[in-house]
């Protein structure tokens, strides 16, 4: 197995666009939380999500056009481009490789969908737009990198395991390269904000007010976001040789599927899932120095995710946070942004905080870096990823040596 590191990172979330003002607002505890523009909001109490607002998508697509690319796809086709140039590889370099091209999501293009189905209500009639006939396929959101960057020696795949997405998609470009079968990664996830999401999280009771609380006493469930991450993933002797910047090392990866029930984390698979992710990457749970959580900010997520992280780390696990305290749940996108944050603080040291925290919660008793971001000497983190259906994905990665 050959030694396999990220070396380029495409990001657009509600708290920056691009790998620099993506760190500098994790640092600064960034809330990406404010009132919805994507859609109409009558009719629901709560109306705040975590969206994109400044996203220069003609910036980074520069061959399909923009207006014929679903917003997630966009995201995606975006990203790609980003990480490319900040992994410092020429498109052109990037067509000649095998390559891996892997998108996680959750909604895939449903918001074209929705558009139309609001469209045919408001206006009594059954045609739709042929253009969004084409923009909905999920499979787009990889096909269309390849596209965009005219890659031929490559497997797009669109990989829809909900909320684990974005882990899924980079534990597969992790094992391509590593096992030797592409010398090349373009893996992550995206997601579009969309009322039909956001409606039915509402009427499970799940949205937040205002904010969104991980691991706090206060809390009242989750903030929808949007958004895309995707990371360049390329052997270790391939980006010493051509002088790359390292951000970390992808060690290793777990799944689980318990599919015990529809919506609720099962303890067990998780910590089953913790486990094997520690086998592959070769370390024992006391050298993890910090764990990004799926930390959602619901009772049921926060409860079962720090029970199932103390049965396989014992009374003392290291600092556990949430980042979507300030991104919100980028459903697919979610844990592409957190594995990107993670190769962050580890190419930097720095711990991002979990804010909007006023006070602990008895039942969890973590260290959840409430509100300041906390420098740190990091060696390896661990990036925790739990879906509806029982779909979970975490991923380890070190400090690059």
């Amino acid at each position: 197995m050959r030694r396999v590191v990220v070396t380029g990172l495409g990001i657009a979330s509600s708290i920056g666009v691009g790998a620099a003002e993506f760190a500098e607002a994790l640092r600064a505890g960034r809330s990406g939380a404010h009132p919805i523009t994507a859609f109409p909001t009558e009719g629901f109490e709560h109306t705040n999500a975590c969206e994109v607002l400044d996203y220069p998508a003609a910036q980074w697509i520069r061959e399909l056009d923009p207006a014929e690319l679903g917003r997630a796809t966009r995201f995606a086709v975006g990203c790609a481009r980003m990480a490319l140039e900040d992994a410092g590889i020429a498109v052109a370099a990037a067509r000649l490789l095998r390559s891996i091209i892997a998108v996680g999501t959750t909604n895939g293009e449903s918001r074209e969908v929705e558009v139309q189905v609001e469209h045919q209500h408001a206006t009594g009639t059954v045609a739709i737009d042929p253009g969004a006939a084409r923009r909905h396929r999920s499979s787009r959101m990889s096909v269309d990198i390849a596209r965009e960057l005219g890659c031929t020696l490559t497997e797009a795949v669109t990989i829809p395991t909900a909320c684990a997405a974005g882990n899924y998609a980079i534990g597969y470009g992790f094992e391509a390269v590593a096992a030797g079968d592409a010398d090349l990664a373009l893996c992550g996830g995206a997601d579009a904000l969309g009322r039909n999401t956001f409606a039915g999280f509402y009427r499970l009771g799940t949205i937040a007010p205002e904010l969104c609380r991980p691991f706090d006493r206060n809390r009242k469930g989750i903030l929808t976001g949007e958004g895309g991450a995707i990371l360049v993933l390329e052997t270790l002797d391939a980006a010493v040789a051509r002088g790359a910047h390292i951000y970390a090392e992808l060690l290793g990866y777990g799944l689980s599927c318990d599919a015990s029930h529809p919506v609720a984390p099962e303890r067990d698979s998780v910590a089953r899932c913790m486990t094997r992710a520690h086998a592959q990457a070769g370390i024992t749970p006391d050298q993890v120095d910090f764990i990004s959580a799926h930390g959602t900010g619901t009772k049921a997520n926060d409860l079962t995710e720090v029970a199932a992280i103390r049965q396989v780390f014992g009374a003392a696990p290291p600092p556990t946070v949430s980042i979507k305290s300030m991104l919100g749940h980028a459903m697919g996108a979610a844990s592409a942004l957190a594995a990107a944050a993670c190769a962050l603080s580890l190419s930097t040291g720095f711990i991002p905080p979990t804010i909007n925290h006023t006070e602990p919660d008895p039942e969890i008793d973590i260290d959840c870096v409430p509100n300041t971001a906390r420098t740190a000497d990091l060696r390896i983190a661990q990036n925790n990823a739990l879906a509806f259906g029982g779909n979970n994905s975490v991923l380890i990665m070190g400090r690059p040596r």
